[in-house]
């Protein structure tokens, strides 16, 4: 049995959002053919994503010169606590599921909160004399990222939406990346069905090989 994380970072109801709607396909087909695996939610717009601030931050420094978590003030414990069990949800998943917008050539500010939460020294990565290294390597990790934007912007110099999300994963060690991009549903809202409908086939076939 694997445990399948699914990531979402949108505001619109499901049948109003491409790549919502899309990823809803995605996940039927998966727990259709593997109906014993585990799936957790993760909504980033509706959970409480702690970004990384003043209180996590003094807290970190404090435990680097030695103190122990239980010294750390309230609002310190409060905030790293929450940091540690969203990094600790993420280390233990064994399949992820990423589905997102593109806003200003990028993703909206959640999905950052919410790597910064998850990319944690000594959980996610190590450091080294040589450098980082991921810790999530050689574990059979995969991650598919569903990826819905208005323009074309793919494959080009100014996207930083679905490369970013690539190398984050591979920085932890999670290189087995697949990435499933739905593109021009505003540039062209004619085509916008057909685009979404190709895309949904390609998300059903990548449900049986994840």
């Amino acid at each position: 049995m694997a445990k399948l994380l699914y990531v979402t970072c949108n505001l619109k109801p499901v049948e109003h959002s491409c790549g919502l709607s899309i990823g809803r396909a995605f996940l039927g087909e998966y727990l259709r053919l593997n109906p014993g695996d585990e799936l957790h939610c993760l909504d980033l717009y509706r959970d409480n994503i702690q970004r990384i601030d003043i209180d996590v931050l003094n807290g970190w420094e404090k435990m680097r010169a030695g103190a122990v978590f239980e010294f750390l003030n309230e609002d310190e414990q409060r905030k790293i606590g929450r940091i540690w069990r969203l990094a600790d949800q993420f280390v233990e998943a064994d399949k992820y599921l990423f589905v997102t917008p593109m806003f200003n050539l990028g993703f909206p500010a959640e999905l950052k909160m919410y790597i910064d939460a998850i990319c944690v020294a000594g959980k996610a990565f190590a450091h080294t004399p040589n450098g980082p290294v991921g810790l999530l390597r050689n574990q059979g990790k995969k991650c598919l990222h569903i990826h819905s934007s208005g323009g074309f912007h793919y494959g080009g110099g100014e996207d930083h939406s679905v490369p970013y999300l690539r190398s984050i994963m591979n920085f932890m060690g999670i290189e087995d990346f697949e990435a499933l991009v739905v593109e021009g549903v505003d540039t062209i809202p004619e085509l916008a069905r057909q685009f979404k409908r190709l895309a949904t086939e390609k998300a059903l076939y990548a449900a049986t090989r994840f």
